[in-house]
C-alpha cells in the first residue's frame, strides 16, 4: 500500500515537472534550432549568437507562461499538503 502512494506523489511531481519545464525548454529548443539552420546557411559559426536570443526567448517565455506554471506549482503544492492527514494515518 506504501509503495502505490509513494508512487503516485512521485508521478504527480514528474508530471508537474514536465507541465512546468516544457514551455520554457520548447522555446529554447526551437529558438536553438532556427539559430543552428541560420548559422549554417550563412556559414557564420560564433558560438556567442546563439546564447542572446535563446536567453530573451526563455525570459519572454517565462513572462508569458509565468502565471500558469505558477498556478500550476501551487495547485500541486497545495494538493500535496491537503494529503498529509491522509498519508500520515496510512
Amino acid at each position: 500500500m506504501y509503495e502505490d502512494v509513494v508512487l503516485s506523489l512521485a508521478h504527480q511531481a514528474v508530471v508537474t515537472v514536465l507541465l512546468v519545464s516544457a514551455p520554457i525548454l520548447g522555446a529554447a529548443l526551437l529558438t536553438g534550432l532556427i539559430i543552428s539552420i541560420l548559422q549554417a546557411t550563412t556559414q557564420m559559426q560564433e558560438m556567442t549568437l546563439v546564447f542572446v536570443p535563446k536567453i530573451v526567448v526563455v525570459f519572454l517565455v517565462t513572462i508569458l507562461f509565468g502565471p500558469w506554471m505558477l498556478n500550476i506549482l501551487t495547485s500541486f503544492a497545495h494538493n500535496l499538503w491537503a494529503a498529509i492527514p491522509t498519508l500520515i494515518s496510512l
